[in-house]
Formats: structure tokens, C-alpha cells, sequence
């Protein structure tokens, strides 16, 4: 490809990234799962509680509701670019907690239920870099959305 075809390219993904809707769409993409869970919490409390209990956290019904509440409002958050920073820095917390929680692919025997743990842990580390990556460009270039 010629420096001039890259140029072109380089210049039409920048005028597409720029709009305010695209914008708005990746951070909905990036906060799918923050958005999505806590909605089935809702509708499945019980199972909430359930996930709660199997990972041993406690009180597991009060956890299940201040997950709930920190998903949907730190997603909003980042959705939003109200304190863009501080929601994407607690959401790459929260998912690095989470996933040393949940996949603890280390201590599985070998197979494909380890094989799918592994393959998630890394996939929630790259959903963590996101976050980061959010935060360090609100803080450095403003969180207009």
C-alpha cells in the first residue's frame, strides 16, 4: 500500500473516530458486559446471590446489589464522560479482582474447561488494558464524549 493510500485511510478512520456517535458506540461496546450482567443480576437475583455464594464472598446479597450498582453506574459513567477517568480505572480494577476470582485457570486440571478459563483470564486482562487505555486518553486529552 502506498504512503499516500495509508494517508487516505489514516485520514478517513480519523473523520469516522472523531464523530460523537462512534465514540459513544465503542464505550457502549467496551462497557457491554457492565451492562449486560448486572441486567441479568436483575432479573435473576437469586442467581446473583448463587454466584456470589459459589465464589465464597459474603454477605453474598449485599454484594450482589453493590456489584449491581457499581456495573450500571461506573458503565454510565464511561458512557456518559463523567469522570470518565476515575469509572475506567475502577472498572479495570474491578475486572482484575474479578477475574483473579472467577478464572482461576491455574488451578484447574488440564482440558478444555481450563483451556476456557485460560482464554477468558487473558481476554478480561485485555478488557482491563481497554479501560486503562480510556483513562489515561480522558486524562490527557479531556473527556469531551
Amino acid at each position: 500500500m502506498s504512503s499516500l493510500s495509508l494517508s487516505r485511510l489514516r485520514s478517513g478512520v480519523l473523520q469516522s473516530a472523531s464523530e460523537p456517535a462512534v465514540k459513544t458506540l465503542a464505550l457502549l461496546a467496551l462497557c457491554a458486559a457492565y451492562i449486560q450482567g448486572p441486567l441479568s443480576k436483575i432479573a435473576d437475583f437469586p442467581g446473583a446471590i448463587a454466584e456470589m455464594q459459589h465464589f465464597g464472598l459474603t454477605p453474598p446479597s449485599a454484594l450482589a446489589v453493590l456489584v449491581i450498582g457499581f456495573e450500571l453506574t461506573a458503565s454510565a459513567m464511561v458512557v456518559a464522560g463523567v469522570f470518565r477517568w476515575l469509572a475506567a480505572l475502577a472498572l479495570a480494577g474491578f475486572t482484575l479482582i474479578a477475574t483473579l476470582i472467577a478464572l482461576r485457570f491455574w488451578e484447574m486440571v488440564p482440558g478444555m474447561d481450563r483451556m476456557m478459563a485460560t482464554n477468558a483470564f487473558f481476554e478480561h486482562l485485555g478488557l482491563a488494558g481497554a479501560f486503562m487505555l480510556v483513562a489515561i486518553s480522558d486524562l490527557t486529552k479531556g473527556s469531551k464524549p
